[in-house]
């Protein structure tokens, strides 16, 4: 299974800390090898489709939104926070990053 970064995600995810980056990363290869992620779960209703992967590291934590469709893991939006609450701002970056993939895929008939 391959993974696709799109808009800024992959640029994100190389400023997180050397071991935040390895526990997402690792949870990049577990999706990959048909494994479950340590730390992930759903974004529905917000995002239905679009699931997270979770990392901490002091006072900030890490997200991941990802999308798998047809063996391809697509990383929509990564992003730091620092409460417990999604910004509806990363929502709105992962949502429109969605609907993007979704028309790109259309076209090719893959959706």
């Amino acid at each position: 299974m391959g993974v696709v970064f799109l808009g800024d995600s992959k640029g994100i995810i190389r400023d997180f800390p050397d071991d935040v980056r390895e526990d997402l990363g690792g949870d990049l290869r577990r999706l990959q090898e048909g494994e479950r992620p340590l730390d992930s779960g759903p974004m529905a209703p917000a995002l239905p489709g679009v699931f997270e992967l979770r990392a901490g590291d002091k006072d900030l934590w890490y997200r991941v939104f990802y999308h798998m469709r047809d063996g391809v893991i697509y990383v929509l939006h990564c992003f730091t926070k620092k409460t417990n609450k999604t910004p509806q701002r990363d929502i709105e970056i992962g949502r429109q990053r969605l609907n993007g993939l979704k028309q790109q895929l259309a076209k090719t008939k893959k959706y």
